[in-house]
């Protein structure tokens, strides 16, 4: 069962049609309970970074990294890929995963924000199981002001203002800055592949 975390900052509903379509098994859930039971765990997000801090009230948080730790796939979606890093200049005072070094960044005043539309990847590594099948120049959608930057676990990066992290991947850990639910078949096979995981 892939457990969809309900924080009321995500975009809930697409990403379940989408696990839908392709036949997973899915929960929309706040319970931290059904969330420490997930085989599989999905963090989706929109809107401002500050909307993580009711995941650091909930109880939610020590769910999700206790099954990092047991090895559980995660994978975090737009805001739910940067709540992965330590903190974002949308919200200093709120913490992130810390699970990377680094923070998230506005872009910068030479290009329009938020970055909205479709973009293609840069593939960084042959060997990204998130990525498998998926050719260089894919077009995915985007949807954002603030961006990761590149890092050691970038696996395919965007340009837009300069390179940052389009997807970031190592061990059980997965973060999509674009919305793989709005994405097409190129999103759809993102989200194949993380129900075909094994970690």
């Amino acid at each position: 069962m892939i457990a969809i975390v309900d924080y009321k900052a995500g975009n809930l509903t697409s990403v379940k049609k989408a696990f839908d379509h392709l036949g997973a098994e899915t929960v929309v859930t706040s319970d931290p309970a059904r969330v420490a039971q997930a085989e599989k765990i999905v963090l989706p997000g929109v809107g401002h970074f500050a909307a993580t801090n009711a995941l650091n009230q909930s109880g939610l948080r020590e769910v999700m990294l206790d099954a990092i730790e047991r090895q559980i796939p995660f994978l975090g979606i737009c805001v739910g890929m940067q709540w992965m890093l330590a903190s974002s200049e949308e919200a200093p005072n709120i913490h992130g995963l810390a699970l990377w070094p680094g923070e998230c960044s506005r872009f910068p005043a030479s290009v329009k924000s938020p970055h909205v539309g479709w973009n293609s990847l840069e593939i960084r590594s042959s060997a990204s199981r998130l990525l498998r099948g998926i050719g260089p120049g894919s077009y995915v959608y985007f949807t954002h002001s603030y961006r990761v930057p590149l890092l050691a676990v970038t696996t395919a990066e965007c340009q837009y203002g300069g390179g940052f992290s389009a997807v970031v991947e190592k061990d059980n850990l997965f973060g999509v800055q674009f919305h793989p639910e709005k994405s097409g078949t190129t999103g759809l096979k993102i989200l194949e592949n993380f129900c075909g995981l094994e970690c």
